[in-house]
């Protein structure tokens, strides 16, 4: 039993942590103190300099506004005045630097200096300072921010104000440099007493912590040896109880722990391999039953999940809760299962677990309860789902074709070629469901390239208007007969980043589906309408309209609302899957209205070129 020296000791640690908290007591106070100082002194510093540029602000403001005649001093030696006479009276001259400078010419009109320096070698001169020409440019006062002053090293509280007319149109910029050095003189002061304080603070707290420190560590080194004995395993001693303070009865605890501790030994091991198979498990919603299935412990994932709480569920059955009823009927199958779908959902939400079933095995290696780990599987489940009915749709949409082409060739090669009327027209539809079918393919290779981000946008500047005129244009010169076009389009010119080719291939989709849906004598009216950040595009037909339960699933693949009709004029039902995933990929949107007998509507959005991006191209 190895002796602990002094600077081991508890004594030494005591002692420190006295010292230690004593110091960090007036460390956090002297903190917050010079904190709350500092703010206190740096807002009536910025309340004082504010207020003065509030009236400097007014009276140059009336300067600008007042109509000058012939023989009147000018503006710039109004306004010069006026800075001249700007500090008079002030005992502290806090603001070391103003200039006015007038919007548009960007041209310093007067200055002011502290100081005794002469400013007026930048009167007359236009500026470069980044923050009047940023304000200038965003029409509105930057806020003010403190600064080093390279050359000095001084804080300056810089900013910037605007000066504005009666029609709320800036007019001029008024820069301006405070010296903030007051502020930080006065903090530094305060930091030099409170460390005077804080070392004679120390000082005292150590004589004190020595004598206290003395008092606690001699119980404390009896209770030591004692414990390294119960260390061994020897649980025949007792300690020694002096007092009935906190000491003694730490004093008690160590007999009390020497009594029951061989029968926490077992109840620690069965708890340590339950908790062992939580933690492992800790990924996703954990129940933990015992030996009977009644729920014993529940994390918050699992409990967001089947939506209840703990305190509804503790105690009850795990079957009953998660509805396995139909599925086992007792523990005992449940210990033969690895994993199983559960069906949570409801009217309002449609929601599928995957619950993975642990048996906790006690030191008897006899089933002590379970550990279920549940996850939300409805997403994986409604994937596969779309997955099979792609699959399915597309093997229905290839079969087709395949099985007409198969049909009409077993008839030539049965003797029909030779019959010159009937073989053409055998390969004629043979051809057309050969040009579908390819068409299909390439919808098809354009959607999976789209889906895993392999499909290249080259994007450019774009006046939508003409460009959207020469759609029109070309849809006008090949349209059906008796089908007219309407156009209500801006008469402004629109820019848009966008990639033509792709935007096209979503307009030659939705205008041919406006103009096959059609009724002879109808028409197909074309709207663009200029919004705050975006343009809105509407293409609407008068044909028969569709359901209003329809109107959301024309953008899935492979949906059709008149499915013969469609295959009947070679569509694929692709076309505005594809529109779809070219507009999101254009940060836009894309949907449609309709009614039946009134017709349809498709609208989509593009985002607009800001001014910025125009003007530099």
């Amino acid at each position: 039993m190895s002796k602990v020296g002094f600077f081991q000791s508890v004594r030494l640690k005591l002692i420190i942590v006295y010292i230690l908290l004593i110091l960090l007591g007036l460390q956090v106070i002297g903190a917050y103190f010079v904190d709350r100082l500092k703010d206190q002194l740096e807002n009536n510093f910025t309340e004082s300099v504010e207020g003065r540029l509030d009236a400097l602000a007014f009276n140059i403001q009336q300067a600008f506004e007042e109509e000058r005649e012939e023989g009147d001093p000018s503006l710039q030696s109004d306004v010069q005045g006026i800075l001249n006479s700007f500090n008079e009276g002030y005992v502290r001259n806090e603001i070391r630097e103003l200039q006015v400078i007038e919007e548009g010419s960007n041209v310093v009109i007067a200055a002011y200096a502290s100081g005794g320096a002469s400013p007026q070698s930048n009167v007359g001169k236009k500026t470069t300072n980044p923050d009047v020409l940023s304000a200038f440019l965003l029409q509105e006062q930057s806020s003010p921010e403190t600064r080093l002053d390279a050359e000095t090293g001084q804080r300056l509280w810089v900013g910037t104000r605007t000066i504005e007319n009666n029609l709320d149109e800036t007019v001029a910029a008024i820069y301006f440099e405070a010296d903030m050095s007051s502020v930080y003189e006065q903090l530094q002061d305060i930091n030099r007493i409170f460390a005077n304080g804080t070392a004679l603070s120390i000082f005292i707290t150590a004589i004190l912590g020595i004598i206290v420190a003395g008092t606690i560590t001699k119980p404390l080194i009896e209770m030591r040896r004692q414990a390294q004995i119960m260390a061994t395993g020897d649980f025949s001693q007792k300690v020694n109880v002096h007092g009935n303070d906190e000491i003694g009865q730490l004093g008690h605890t160590f007999n009390d722990l020497n009594d029951k501790l061989k029968i926490s030994q077992a109840t620690t091991e069965g708890e340590r391999r339950k908790l062992s198979s939580v933690l492992s498990n800790m990924s996703d919603g954990v129940i933990a039953t015992d030996r009977l299935g009644a729920i014993t412990l529940m994390n918050v994932p699992a409990s967001h999940l089947i939506d209840q709480r703990f305190e509804e569920v503790q105690g009850k059955s795990l079957i009953e809760i998660l509805g396995l009823e139909d599925q086992v009927a007792n523990l005992k199958e449940m210990e033969d299962l690895d994993s199983v779908i559960v069906d949570m959902s409801s009217s309002d939400q449609h929601l599928l677990l995957k619950a993975n079933f642990s048996v906790v095995q006690d030191e008897n290696y006899e089933m002590n309860g379970f550990i279920t780990v549940i996850s939300d599987v409805t997403e994986q489940q409604r994937a596969d789902q779309e997955r099979r009915e792609f699959v399915s749709n597309v093997s229905h949409e290839l079969r087709t074709p395949l099985t007409t082409m198969r049909s009409y060739l077993e008839a030539l090669n049965e003797g029909a070629w030779r019959d010159e009327e009937i073989a053409p027209r055998f390969l004629d539809v043979t051809q057309n469901e050969t040009d579908r079918m390819i068409r299909l393919v390439n919808d098809l290779l354009q959607l999976t390239k789209m889906d895993h981000k392999e499909s290249n946008f080259y994007k450019e500047k774009v006046e939508f208007v003409s460009y959207l005129e020469q759609i029109i244009e070309r849809f006008e010169m090949n349209k059906v007969e008796g089908i007219t076009f309407t156009k209500q389009l801006p008469n402004e010119s629109i820019y848009v980043w966008l990639d033509k080719d792709k935007l096209t291939q979503v307009l030659d989709n939705v205008i041919s589906n406006a103009i096959k849906y059609s009724p002879e004598g109808g028409a197909v009216h074309f709207h663009v309408k200029r919004m705050r950040h975006k343009l809105q595009v509407s293409i609407k037909d008068e044909g028969l309209g569709m359901p209003s339960h329809t109107v959301e699933k024309i953008f899935d693949r492979f949906y059709r609302v008149d499915k013969a009709r469609t295959r009947e004029m070679g569509g694929t039902g692709l076309g505005l899957a594809i529109a779809r995933e070219i507009i999101d990929a254009h940060h836009g949107e894309i949907w449609a209205e309709s009614q039946e007998g009134k017709g349809t509507t498709v609208f989509f959005t593009l985002p607009l070129m800001n001014q910025k991006r125009r003007g530099s191209r």
